[in-house]
């Protein structure tokens, strides 16, 4: 059980009607899962229903899919939701959680052992290890984490898990290990997902980066959008510019020669936030290959301290990342609820040996 501050929606900037908080999942290929909007109505706006005015600003949408958003509660005007028929007013604010379509391939139940930590009528959570993603798509269609949960509610006849109202409320990248919660009714998910969306949840990580951390603790800020260069990385821009507005938290729990064992407190909640905002102030985490942290970043130019390194990577061969605790008030009940996963073996053995090697040096 932790206690972490409550995460606050962002105020809507004076100078702009359409501000979008979203998380910008994407897959391997790069496809939004889902996106999140807020737009507060223009003065001298004619009334007019509500999925006429979305469509017409949304990009790409369609008016069915505005409805069926709205009938699964996430439309809202001032924090509550309405109907596809609600004609909107001048000052009015929406928001609106456009949830991921239908998936285009048949989902196969596989017998793939999960990890509960929490189960109820209405919500489960579970520790997703490492390797495992979490959404089928191009290149993955089996042996992720919803062809796991497919076969873990294979009978349940309320569970369809090709239904957008039910599952999955947010992820963590394939090779980031941690807590994640599955929404099993609509009306979980829509309350869920309003939490993510206002950034209530709690969300803490833990990461190993390269450098030792000569603040030990701080906050990140900037804007995180997807990088020019490639479309699966993201990257940081001034504020202002592209992306959408970040914070990290951060305080370093141990300083281990060349690289640091760092808590990560998200006050947002982007793709790759974490990621990207460690490698944006100096300190990629370790293993990291997409954002460089499998290169030797600190430390000495010896064939030794090479190998040194080598073995580090084996021991843990994917960016070390993993989402330690998850807090959210039950749909239900109303109660707070707070987990607290334990390090995976890989990153546990990664640490020891850093600890080792940092202990070796100290002695000499």
């Amino acid at each position: 059980m932790n206690d972490e501050f409550e995460e606050l929606l962002p105020p809507t900037p004076p100078d702009s009607a359409q501000s979008d908080f979203s998380d910008p999942d994407f897959t391997e290929d790069g496809r939004d899962y889902w996106e999140h909007y807020r737009y507060e109505v223009e003065p001298g706006q004619e009334l007019l229903r509500i999925d006429k005015y979305l469509v017409e600003r949304i990009k790409g949408t369609s008016r069915n899919r505005v409805q069926l958003a709205a009938e699964a509660g996430c439309v809202r005007v001032g924090g509550r939701p309405v109907k596809s028929n609600y004609r909107v007013h001048p000052g009015d604010l929406i928001t609106v959680v456009m949830d991921r379509p239908r998936y285009e391939n048949e989902i196969i139940a596989q017998d793939i052992p999960l990890d509960i930590v929490y189960e109820d009528p209405q919500v489960l959570v579970v520790n997703k290890p490492a390797g495992m993603c979490v959404h089928p798509g191009h290149g993955n269609f089996d042996g992720t984490l919803v062809n796991a949960l497919a076969w873990h509610f294979r009978d349940n006849p309320d569970y369809d898990v090709t239904d957008p109202r039910l599952g999955l409320v947010h992820r963590i990248d394939k090779d980031t290990s941690g807590l994640l919660v599955v929404a099993k009714t609509p009306d979980a998910k829509t309350a869920l997902g309003a939490q993510f969306f206002n950034k209530t949840t709690k969300r803490q990580y833990l990461a190993l980066v390269w450098g030792e951390m000569k603040q030990l603790e701080g906050t990140i800020t900037g804007n995180i959008g997807r990088s020019t260069r490639d479309r699966l990385m993201m990257a940081v821009y001034p504020d202002g510019e592209m992306g959408k507005h970040a914070v990290t938290h951060y305080v370093t729990l141990e300083n281990l020669a060349h690289v640091a064992l760092v808590r990560c407190q998200l006050e947002t909640g982007r793709t790759h936030q974490i990621r990207v905002h460690m490698k944006h102030i100096g300190h990629p985490l370790f293993s990291d290959a997409r954002y460089g942290g499998d290169q030797v970043l600190r430390g000495y130019k010896t064939a030794s301290y090479a190998a040194f390194i080598q073995n580090c990577f084996k021991l843990c061969p994917r960016q070390a990342l993993h989402a330690k605790t998850l807090g959210f008030v039950h749909p239900a009940t109303g109660e707070q609820m707070d987990f607290d996963s334990p390090l995976p073996a890989d990153m546990e053995a990664l640490i020891a040996k850093w600890r080792d090697y940092a202990a070796a040096l100290k002695s000499k």
